[in-house]
């Protein structure tokens, strides 16, 4: 059985969906690939080229973990707490095309082809709908470990194509329809600490809110405006102006809801949205790098109607709306020393065989 699923691209509300708040994302036509075949004993063997690494365990008992994100583990872990059973191990190759550890969602694709293929190769046999993928998913990589990250990254690799997520009061996800046409992925080459960008980023905003429901127990990110923070005295200049942007941040992301849902999309537009977004995560959520802004630069010199950095910053990826000679913006990408490549929009996790 082979399994692949896609990375993403954030188009709007990045840092956002930790706090509650909607995001708008694209699976990209960069994937990552599980072939598996069941073994006569209990033993999962995985092989990963790309990275020249492999790993084996046996399933037989409990299953503890040994080390950070141990995916493959958690994702059996959480299969078995909703009831399913493994009596066969497995062999498996993992390859993939996603840049590793650089914003397109390449952990998450991994747990969500993992989770599509054991729930497909347990002794129950079952073909999940893409929202159960999801939520197994992010229970594998996000519940299990206690990490910082939102909903974002597993549903949009499990469901494909443009979405977007609210995921307060519940979980909500809806599928837009719409052409866009090509964007440049630029990777940077500079690996980032996810995590702990992650979780600095949501303390600060966290904390503010905490002190704010303090002095206003109905106080939502969801229904505040702009011009009532400045009235908050009881806040620093740098707490308002930090909230003032994540609420900046969130009114772009219904701007680009806008825009998305219309007949046809004005590209002019939709890339100015992302270079305001670009703005707060480069100024005030101070996420950007450098290498990423240089590259960014280029591309727009290029041709490149707007861009932003991807994933949680520090490093990792940028990209940009690129419908006209995508590859001069590859090319230029390249020449400020990043890896560029041209994405499209893709479908979510799928059976290949």
């Amino acid at each position: 059985m082979i399994i692949s699923s896609p990375g993403r691209i954030c188009l709007f509300g990045e840092h956002q969906d930790y706090l509650g708040l909607p995001v708008i994302a694209t699976a990209i036509s960069l994937r990552l690939t599980m072939q598996a075949n069941k073994r006569d004993d209990q033993k999962i063997h995985i092989k990963l080229p790309d990275i020249g690494s492999q790993e084996s365990f046996s399933i037989e008992g409990d299953l503890i973990y040994s080390k950070p994100a141990d995916y493959f583990k958690s994702g059996i872990n959480t299969l078995r707490k909703d009831g399913f059973n493994f009596s066969k191990g497995l062999d498996v190759t993992v390859r993939g095309r996603i840049p590793v550890q650089a914003g397109t969602s390449s952990s998450s694709a991994l747990v969500v082809s993992w989770i599509n293929l054991l729930s497909r190769m347990s002794d129950q046999a079952t073909e999940l709908d893409p929202e159960q993928l999801a939520d197994l998913a992010y229970r594998a990589e996000v519940t299990e470990f206690d990490e910082s990250g939102g909903l974002m990254d597993q549903y949009t690799s499990a469901l494909g194509g443009v979405v977007y997520i609210e995921s307060e009061p519940k979980v909500s996800v809806k599928k837009i329809s719409c052409n866009f046409g090509t964007f440049v992925l630029g990777d940077s080459l500079e690996k980032k600490d996810t995590q702990n960008i992650l979780a600095k980023s949501k303390e600060k905003v966290i904390d503010i809110v905490n002190r704010i429901k303090i002095e206003r127990a109905d106080f939502s990110l969801k229904n505040i405006i702009c011009s009532e923070i400045s009235e908050m005295k009881f806040l620093s200049s740098y707490d308002r102006s930090l909230l003032t942007k994540t609420i900046a941040n969130r009114d772009i992301t219904l701007q680009g809801l806008s825009i998305l849902n219309e007949e046809t999309i004005d590209s002019k537009k939709f890339g100015s949205l992302l270079n305001q977004q670009q703005a707060i995560l480069r100024d005030t959520l101070e996420v950007s790098t450098s290498k990423i802004d240089s590259m960014l630069e280029a591309a727009l010199n290029a041709g490149a109607l707007g861009g932003k950095i991807n994933g949680s910053g520090g490093g990792g990826c940028m990209f940009v709306y690129a419908p006209n000679d995508p590859e001069e913006i590859v090319i230029a990408i390249e020449k400020a020393g990043g890896k560029g490549y041209v994405v499209h929009s893709d479908i979510g996790s799928s059976i290949d065989d």
